[in-house]
C-alpha cells in the first residue's frame, strides 16, 4: 500500500494577511511569504511545525457561508499547550475570544474552544463506517 504522510492544512480567507497576523499574534505562528509559479504572492504559516496555507479569496468570488458546528468534515485545528489556564489568560490579553471554558483533560493537555477571525473549515467528508474517533 502507498505510504501517505501529512503535508498541510489549507485555509481560505477574504484577508489572508490579517488571518496570518492573527495566528502569528495569538499562537506564535511563523509567517512564510513566497511567490507562486504564476507570479502571485503566497502566504503560508508554520504553526507548531504544521504547514498552513492561506489562500486569498478575491472579493468577487462567490463562496458559501461556513456551517455551524457540529458538521461533517474538518471541524477544528487542535493545538497542545502546557498550563492551559496561564495560556488562556495570556491570549485574553490579546482580545482572544473564548467560546467555551478551558479545561484540563484527564492525564493530558488542556482544551478550549476559541473564535478565530473567520470560521475556518477544511474540505472533507465522512469517515468509513467502523472507524472510531
Amino acid at each position: 500500500m502507498t505510504a501517505f504522510t501529512y503535508d498541510h492544512i489549507h485555509l481560505r480567507s477574504p484577508d489572508a494577511e490579517a488571518t496570518a497576523r492573527w495566528y502569528e499574534n495569538m499562537f506564535g505562528a511563523e509567517i512564510i511569504r513566497s511567490v507562486q509559479s504564476d507570479g502571485r504572492p503566497r502566504l503560508d504559516l508554520s504553526l507548531g511545525g504544521v504547514a498552513v496555507f492561506i489562500a486569498q479569496v478575491p472579493p468577487e468570488q462567490a463562496v458559501a457561508a461556513p456551517p455551524e458546528p457540529p458538521y461533517l468534515g474538518l471541524e477544528h485545528i487542535g493545538l497542545r499547550v502546557d498550563g492551559i489556564d496561564r495560556v488562556v489568560a495570556e491570549l485574553k490579553q490579546k482580545d482572544f475570544v473564548l467560546l467555551r471554558p478551558a479545561r484540563e483533560r484527564d492525564a493530558g493537555p488542556g482544551r478550549s474552544q476559541h473564535k478565530a477571525p473567520l470560521p475556518h473549515r477544511g474540505r472533507g467528508g465522512t469517515k468509513p463506517e467502523g472507524l472510531g474517533g
